[in-house]
């Protein structure tokens, strides 16, 4: 498997700006904010379609690592959280990855 993202939470390339034992953070090589921070996990899901009941506890984690990573950003007025799902849902990298989005209001996306 040749996953970028893969790579980057094996520390092979790229610099993180959060790491722990499931996750890392990095910025966003294209971003859409002024703050585009990219949340993945080290294991390799390629999907929120690829999950199942076994990743319930870790799924809480994450989602608890985001607001974690956001509060850190010091995103205090408010951020907007993205996963994009599949080709169709804008997905680009076939590795799960939860798009921060903030530092200024954002009206919306769509």
């Amino acid at each position: 498997m040749d996953c970028i993202f893969c790579k980057i939470a094996k520390g092979e390339t790229g610099e993180l700006l959060y790491e722990d034992e499931l996750f890392v953070a990095f910025e966003d090589i294209h971003p859409k904010a002024k703050v585009h921070v990219l949340v993945i996990p080290k294991k390799h899901v390629e999907s929120l379609d690829a999950l199942s009941k076994d990743d319930k506890s870790w799924l809480c984690d994450y989602l608890l690592t985001i607001k974690k990573i956001a509060n850190q950003l010091k995103l205090k007025n408010g951020y907007k959280v993205i996963i994009n799902n599949g080709p169709d849902g804008g997905q680009v990298v076939h590795h799960l990855h939860a798009h921060i989005l903030g530092g200024k209001k954002i009206d919306s996306l769509v």
